[in-house]
């Protein structure tokens, strides 16, 4: 996200300039350049932005979650640190350097600045602009001076090589490692170790960004009966048959999670509790469309709830599992918040 050379004209000249004005100037800019608007959740993202990830411009939604995906997920809590300490003015400012993905799917290098142009009454932040540049050419310089310093110059480049292609096959590991990690074996959705990372992280950024937060926590109904009289193997297959239907509902920012047994959780981030039991209410209704196990018609209860301010993981799952609960005893196959 750019020098501050590259910032401080921007918050001299933004009040001579409307966002069409500003936005036109920012094309312009080499640097790749980002103005957030708080209140409303937009994010404009020059052009420069774009190319320098690998995507077309203005490609990716305006929203501060299409920055979020973009982040390495080992740095992401240090960044979030570092933005949350700006935002809360307990830092002078904000800058940061960690890895981006491309859109080959690879990590760049990048460093990020940014300024807060406007707060609002209550002190929280109206508008953000700020920069991003590439700096893996000093990465791979300050690499290379190290290795220098070990071997002579005509093995480096062997040795870069080499550690390049190694780095490449720990970094498919890492990843297929952490995926086994955090994938349910049976239904292949995340697992309830992915969940218990996820929820946090969802509660935190719901909280930053100002967002709704809901959850849908459901559970397959009688589904002892099934397993008592038609054995583990079939109720098995009945697990993965409701996981497929469930799934046709799932967005790609929500995450969908097997917490134990026949009981699911759905994590919907910023969705306000009516969306979320209208989603729920389509998930009941597809399982309509699953043929009977035996003498069973496959259902599930479901518990709705919208995350509170302030709200922590445990209290918003507590309610969740009240809410589901309040179904089962209601007569199941329905929809309790």
């Amino acid at each position: 996200m750019g020098e501050a050379s590259n910032i401080e004209p921007l918050k001299f000249n933004l009040s001579d300039m409307n966002d069409s004005m500003l936005h036109t100037v920012l094309e312009l800019v080499s640097d790749g350049i980002w103005d957030w608007n708080a209140n409303t959740g937009f994010v404009y993202r020059n052009a420069r932005w774009y190319e320098m990830l690998g995507y077309s411009p203005h490609s990716l939604d305006n929203n501060v979650l299409t920055w979020e995906n973009v982040i390495h997920p080992d740095d992401y809590p240090q960044v979030m640190s570092r933005f949350d300490d700006y935002l809360n003015e307990r830092s002078p400012g904000y800058q940061a350097e960690y890895r981006c993905r491309t859109h080959d799917g690879r990590y760049i290098w990048i460093e990020d600045r940014g300024y807060v142009l406007a707060r609002n009454a209550d002190g929280s932040v109206a508008r953000m602009v700020g920069a991003h540049r590439s700096i893996e050419d000093k990465r791979r310089l300050f690499e290379a001076l190290e290795r220098r310093n070990h071997s002579l110059e005509t093995m480096i480049e062997e040795r870069t090589r080499e550690l390049s292609r190694v780095n490449e096959q720990l970094q498919l590991q890492l990843e297929e490692n952490r995926k086994l990690a955090q994938t349910d074996a049976l239904t292949s959705i995340a697992n309830r170790y992915r969940l218990e990372q996820a929820l946090p992280q969802a509660c935190e950024r719901a909280q930053r960004f100002r967002e709704p937060l809901s959850l849908i926590a459901m559970d397959i109904d009688d589904f002892k009966s099934i397993n008592d009289h038609y054995g583990h193997a079939l109720g098995d297959a009945a697990l993965v048959h409701v996981v497929e239907n469930v799934q046709r509902f799932v967005h790609d920012v929500d995450l969908l999670a097997r917490w134990g047994g026949d009981e699911f959780i759905l994590i919907l981030p910023n969705t306000p509790l009516a969306d979320a039991r209208t989603r729920a209410e389509a998930i009941r209704s597809g399982l309509a469309s699953l043929a009977p196990v035996g003498d069973f018609q496959v259902t599930m209860s479901f518990g709705v709830v919208q995350r509170f301010e302030d709200e922590q993981q445990t209290g918003l799952m507590a309610r969740a599992d009240q809410a589901l609960y309040r179904s089962k005893i209601a007569g199941k196959n329905v929809i309790s918040a």
